[in-house]
């Protein structure tokens, strides 16, 4: 097996402050002061850009939004709205941002990666950088003094809700990307979310997609640090993602952190593991629920003799393994339907829930069956048809059975393991 140089005991999604009693102290006697005055400070500098920031594309079509502001409206404004947003941040305690190593020009480096993203006050970094066009999510529009700030911007606008706007934005991407210069360079977090800086999570492909040279950016309060601008090679060109890694590596040396394949899917956090989602929140579902069966007074082994009556009652098919709180919780041999309810709560939205689900992640993580053992039993139950193999659809909701998170990734490993559009259970311990 391919040894690994990630730090999977670094979690980067939770923090812990530590302060001893004379900073706690200082805190609270200087908080008290300052920051309601620093927050009237910033909201004034913010009523005065908000009615500034449309009127530069007053008069202007929409296909003129299309393309990028020049002439007055671009030298006139732009210089006035970023003496606005430094005073903002000069208002919030930012009085002087210290900065190392050389900026890149446009044609050097269409765009700005930068890392790691701790919180919004990471956009003082728009500040030294001459406020370079961002990707937000649409939602922000709505927001005020933000949402004119974005079209002042001309900001790529993405709703992650929505496939067709990920699409457009991934178009919008590439095309000011490759401009050769007539769009203004951008700026980008490829983490895609906030951390707490203390690793660098898989950076998502966004900014690497068009294959143009990119310039890291490490976020180091007090200060910030220009790298050399990074030139992908073919390789790195044809695969967004290996260049993103490569990218992500660099700064995490540089950073002198870990680079982890932690990435957000929803709102939980994940490792990757090749083509599967690997939750590592501290309290998944499984291990919520065998916290609470072990709570309700259930010894080891009748937790592990409840599981083989789940496995049993799901090998009588598909339509046996939905059940409802009530058969769930007679199923477990709980004197209540409470703790069976909450049980359902956590792994569906409905009424009933599917026992497989239950059973074959609580299992994965209790220890009482061998992993050999336990995969040949999950492959039986989702290979209901007895025919010895699995589509990708299956092997998708076996895979999220086993590891008590739903795997939607997986057409790349499927591809990888099967033959003749179906895997069987050898290709898939495999």
């Amino acid at each position: 097996m391919e040894s690994c140089d990630r730090h999977p005991a670094t979690h980067p999604f939770f923090h812990e402050v530590k302060m001893s009693r004379a900073q706690r102290i200082r805190g609270i006697i200087l908080g008290s002061v300052l920051v309601p005055l620093r927050v009237i400070l910033a909201a004034l500098f913010f009523l005065v850009m908000w009615p500034l920031a449309p009127l530069r594309l007053v008069g202007l079509s929409k296909e003129q939004r299309s393309r990028p502001i020049t002439g007055w409206r671009s030298w006139f404004f732009h210089p006035i709205i970023w003496l606005l947003s430094r005073a903002v941040f000069f208002s919030l305690g930012f009085l002087w941002v210290k900065v190392k190593g050389r900026r890149a020009n446009l044609k050097e480096a269409p765009v700005l990666v930068v890392a790691p993203h701790s919180s919004f006050l990471d956009m003082l970094v728009l500040c030294p950088t001459h406020l370079p066009t961002v990707v937000s999510r649409s939602e922000n529009v709505s927001l005020p003094v933000i949402g004119a700030l974005l079209d002042f911007n001309q900001s790529v606008l993405v709703s992650r809700k929505d496939p067709e706007s990920r699409k457009r934005a991934v178009s919008q991407l590439t095309e000011r990307l490759t401009s050769n210069g007539y769009w203004p360079q951008m700026l980008m977090f490829p983490e895609g979310t906030t951390t707490n800086g203390q690793a660098l999570i898989k950076f998502k492909p966004g900014a690497f997609l068009a294959g143009v040279p990119v310039q890291p950016v490490l976020l180091r309060y007090p200060n910030k640090l220009f790298l050399p601008v990074y030139n992908p090679s073919q390789e790195e060109k044809d695969d967004p993602n290996l260049y993103a890694d490569n990218v992500q590596k660099l700064m995490a040396k540089a950073l002198g952190v870990p680079a982890t394949d932690y990435v957000m899917e929803g709102r939980i956090p994940v490792s990757k593991l090749g083509g599967l989602s690997l939750p590592v929140e501290l309290e998944s579902p499984p291990r919520e629920t065998l916290s609470l069966l072990y709570k309700n007074g259930l010894k080891p082994s009748e937790v592990e003799a409840a599981l083989e009556r789940m496995i049993d009652r799901c090998q009588s098919g598909p339509q046996e393994s939905m059940v409802s709180a009530e058969q769930l919780s007679s199923i477990l041999g709980l004197n209540d339907t409470e703790t069976a309810v909450t049980v359902c709560s956590l792994f569906s939205k409905d009424e009933t829930v599917d026992l497989r689900q239950v059973c074959l992640s609580v299992a994965t993580i209790s220890g009482f069956f061998s992993f050999k053992s336990l995969f040949h039993t999950a492959f039986n139950l989702f290979d209901n048809g007895g025919e010895g193999s699995l589509n990708a659809q299956k092997l998708s909701d076996l895979m999220g059975a086993l590891l008590g998170f739903p795997q939607r990734n997986i057409d790349q490993l499927y591809a990888e393991a099967s033959s003749q559009g179906q895997i069987t259970e050898g290709e898939s311990v495999a």
